[in-house]
């Protein structure tokens, strides 16, 4: 018994620390955000994603209805790469209404053959919640190229 009020009691204490976390993370999100923003090169949309050109290309533009394959690179705001199909070798393909909002908006924004950069605020990306290596309220940043449209 006295294991388990332990591991109850440790459980909270990872809840406050991601809950603490998640808030920090908020903040500092914004005031990355808002620094960035300032910088040449990025746009703001409506929804508050923002983007930056990297290389445009001459291709189409997908729907949100269509299928794209991708390359792409995920960070955090400190650098930390959480996930990367430059790693694995291999494109990723999916349909882009089954991605993050932040995904589901900018990628229509690009052309086949472009490569942009995202700063997708916490609430077009994973939320308040953490998913894997990602903490709650996270910014994220991702370096995306749109290699084809699959429909």
């Amino acid at each position: 018994a006295i294991f388990r009020q332990l591991n109850v009691a440790l459980s909270e204490v990872e809840s406050k620390k991601a809950e603490t976390e998640a808030l920090d993370n908020l903040e500092l999100g914004a005031a990355f955000l808002e620094e960035n923003g300032k910088r040449d090169g990025v746009k703001t949309t409506e929804s508050g994603l923002q983007y930056e050109v990297v290389t445009e290309g001459t291709g189409v533009s997908p729907t949100a209805e269509s299928s794209v394959s991708v390359n792409y690179e995920g960070t955090l705001i400190n650098g930390e790469v959480f996930d990367s199909s430059y790693e694995s070798g291999e494109p990723v393909s999916f349909p882009l209404n089954g991605v993050i909002p932040g995904w589901t908006e900018g990628l229509q924004l690009m052309t086949v053959g472009s490569t942009y950069m995202f700063y997708v605020p916490s609430n077009l990306g994973y939320g308040a919640r953490s998913t894997g290596p990602i903490p709650g309220n996270s910014v994220l940043i991702f370096k995306v190229e749109l290699l084809e449209i699959t429909e």
